[in-house]
């Protein structure tokens, strides 16, 4: 997901139609490539959460991603939040939510149901 492109239209498209974007965990890789309107990446100054580089090592798979999502969102200008490790924590910057890990999974959909009734009340 982090790599393709229709993918990141698609979520292009959620976004710059005033849809909401929710991922979790993993997820935020599929946000690697997605840009905004002005062609910056769409997490560029957002808060954004994902698994951590310390769950990462925890789990014994940073040599197996092809990547650190915690720093691909730093490096793509994302503001970067954490809760303690294995922990249920979840942000909401606009219409982008993003959870942690696999324990922020109801969290993630809480928000998410949150963001979507203030849509359909305005």
């Amino acid at each position: 997901m982090a790599e393709d492109k229709k993918s990141a239209a698609l979520i292009e498209s959620f976004y710059n139609n005033n849809k909401p974007v929710a991922l979790v965990c993993h997820g935020p890789a599929a946000l690697n490539n997605v840009k905004d309107k002005s062609g910056a990446p769409l997490v560029k100054g957002k808060k954004v959460a994902a698994f951590t580089n310390t769950e990462e090592e925890a789990v014994q798979l940073t040599k197996v991603v092809p990547f650190s999502l915690e720093d691909m969102l730093k490096s793509n200008g994302a503001i970067y939040t954490r809760g303690n490790d294995w922990s249920s924590f979840a942000v909401v910057d606009g219409l982008l939510i993003t959870g942690q890990n696999p324990a922020s999974s109801e969290l993630v959909a809480e928000k998410l149901i949150g963001v979507l009734s203030e849509h359909v009340s305005n």
